[in-house]
């Protein structure tokens, strides 16, 4: 097993840290680094099935956004970095060498074993310091259900727990069929 940095990083220092790393996936939080554990079938499966019906539903819309599946690094602040399994950003499309997507609009994360109550807690509170973010979209397997986190006016944030219909993410303007996620 690959030894991990004992230090404390900032986001900076984990990006150099972590280009030289010739495997593994890793995220930083509060400084620490975090090894992430290999995925169940059903988690990877969902995590495709997001991915599809975003950049699906950014097609069908029209709109100048671009769907991303897990790998892009998202900053929350000087000292933690989240990989979620899928964002949406709008605007100019991101530099092919570009790791860090500074400005998504929606984050995903499925929920697995080991990281559920990072995803609710720790990744739910940080994602929402991004001012970029207006939705948090947590995809728990297990139920099926999708626990949708929506900004709202001034610090609020509004939450739907969807198990069927569709789910409306506004702004950017697009449909995200639940049963989509799920088939």
């Amino acid at each position: 097993m690959k030894s991990l940095p004992q230090h404390s990083m900032t986001v900076d220092e984990f990006l150099v840290w972590g280009e030289a790393q010739e495997s593994g996936r890793y995220e930083l939080q509060d400084g620490e680094v975090i090894a992430m554990s290999p995925e169940r079938a059903a988690h990877l499966e969902t995590k495709a099935n997001v991915w599809v019906g975003l950049r699906d539903a950014i097609r069908k819309a029209n709109l100048n956004c671009y769907a991303i599946p897990d790998g892009a690094l998202v900053r929350v602040s000087t000292n933690s970095a989240f990989e979620p399994d899928a964002l949406v950003y709008c605007g100019e499309k991101r530099a092919p060498h570009d790791i860090e997507f500074p400005n998504p609009i929606i984050v995903v994360e499925v929920l697995s074993p080991g990281t559920s109550l990072r995803d609710l807690r720790d990744k739910l509170s940080g994602y929402f310091t991004v001012p970029s973010v207006h939705h948090y979209l947590i995809v728990d397997t297990d139920k099926p259900m999708i626990i949708h986190h929506a900004r709202a006016e001034g610090d609020t944030l509004t939450t739907r727990i969807l198990t069927e219909g569709s789910l409306r993410l506004n702004p950017p303007g697009l449909d995200l069929a639940v049963a989509e996620i799920f088939a």
